[in-house]
């Protein structure tokens, strides 16, 4: 931090670098500041968000400061040193990374074409199956990524695509229609509210049983900022849970949800509440000597409904949709059913390599409010039920759904 702005360097063992984000974009994930103990001074993105603790430096180690000429030798090494330094899950996901790293350094050479380049490092990431792991990267004007389905449905609609000949995406998007027209034709019997920007799904699925599906913690078409997301999230929640109140119960449907921000999946959890309860905690791996940050749920002051609710979760629910998930188990009127969660808490850490190219892994260790570790092995529900059974993919969702609210207590 210097007059002249914000700079952000890379180290590892395997050599320094800087980020190519210039002071706007730092200054949006460390805008602002809290005083630490003993002197230290947390950053973060917003009050209440993430915190990240920096050590005060006199002077940038000597290598931060070295124009260096990279080549595929030292970016492979450069890799491998960030996942091994931030990659927090590797024991947990039975990959054994030194092996991997070696049998992946023997194939490179610092000449080598970056696609072979490219190739080996996906290779080297293949089968951890978490996903928030994800490899890209630009090479002559082409976008390349790498990542897994890491699901067991999402891995049968590979399946499927792969048995027709067919596009894996393709399949994937019409699986994903299916499962949309299913909620509005079969589940709200084409009476109910499709909105923010087509993300949640709202209504009645029987007589005094209210239902809403969220199937990301964002993108509402808010326009970008989170205080926007949050607006337009707040516009359909007032209106939906207003709705709810005197109805028996209502179904909270993320079985699809394929996560965002854990702000918007706080604020959503909000709605349900009665009182300040804790969520999570979380830290960052080999965060030595600091505490595990504590993340909230407290009652909105909007429209909220405490009565009975029936979360919804499948395999297919990550990220922010899993700390949804743990954030509603908090409360003592919601009842869990489905499927266990994903296993893929932790935000993603971004780590561009000096190549230009993009890795992104997992860093954070959550823990329930029970101080259980939740990553890999995800929340299993209290009431098990197959929204996306093998036999029926594309519209056992809806059929279970139905099942459930005419089974419900009134």
């Amino acid at each position: 931090m210097t007059d002249k702005g914000l700079r952000l360097h890379h180290e590892t063992t395997a050599g320094c670098y800087a980020d190519p984000a210039g002071t706007a974009a730092l200054s949006e994930m460390f805008g602002y500041s809290q005083t630490g103990p003993e002197g230290t001074v947390y950053f973060l993105s917003r009050p209440g968000e993430t915190q990240y603790l920096f050590d005060r430096l006199d002077r940038l180690p000597a290598s931060c400061d070295q124009n260096r000429a990279w080549n595929a030798a030292t970016v492979f090494d450069v890799f491998a040193a960030t996942l091994s330094e931030h990659y927090a899950f590797f024991k947990e996901r039975n990959l054994d990374w030194s092996a991997r790293v070696e049998a992946g350094r023997a194939q490179v050479s610092p000449g080598m074409p970056e696609r072979e380049l490219f190739e080996v490092l996906s290779t080297t990431l293949r089968g951890l199956g978490d996903a928030h792991v994800h490899l890209s990267a630009e090479i002559d004007a082409e976008a390349l990524s790498f990542e897994e389905p890491h699901s067991r449905t999402l891995e049968l609609v590979a399946a499927r695509a792969r048995a027709e000949g067919q596009p894996a995406k393709e399949v994937e998007r019409a699986w994903r229609r299916a499962y949309r027209d299913d909620i509005l034709q079969v589940i709200l019997g084409g009476k109910g509210r499709q909105t923010a920007n087509d993300r949640i799904f709202w209504g009645f699925v029987g007589p005094r049983i209210g239902y809403l599906n969220v199937v990301t913690m964002g993108g509402f078409g808010g326009g970008g900022s989170l205080e926007k997301e949050l607006s337009a999230l707040n516009l359909v929640l007032d209106e939906a849970v207003s709705a709810f109140q005197g109805a028996d119960a209502v179904l909270v449907d993320v079985t699809n949800n394929r996560g965002g921000y854990d702000l918007i999946a706080r604020a959503l959890a909000s709605r349900f509440a009665d009182q300040k309860r804790v969520a999570f905690t979380k830290h960052a791996y080999r965060a030595n000597g600091v505490a595990p940050q504590a993340f909230y749920v407290e009652p909105s002051p909007r429209a909220r409904f405490t009565g009975r609710v029936y979360l919804l979760t499948s395999d297919v629910t990550v990220s922010a949709g899993e700390t949804f998930t743990m954030t509603m188990r908090a409360l003592p009127n919601v009842v869990h059913v489905g499927t266990t969660t994903r296993g893929a808490f932790s935000d993603v850490l971004e780590k561009p390599l000096p190549n230009g190219w993009m890795v992104k892994l997992s860093n954070e260790i959550y823990l329930d409010p029970k101080g259980q570790r939740v990553e890999v092995r995800g929340i299993p529900p209290q009431e098990t039920l197959e929204f996306f059974p093998e036999d029926d993919l594309s519209n056992g969702h809806a059929k279970a759904v139905r099942r459930l609210a005419e089974e419900l207590p009134r």
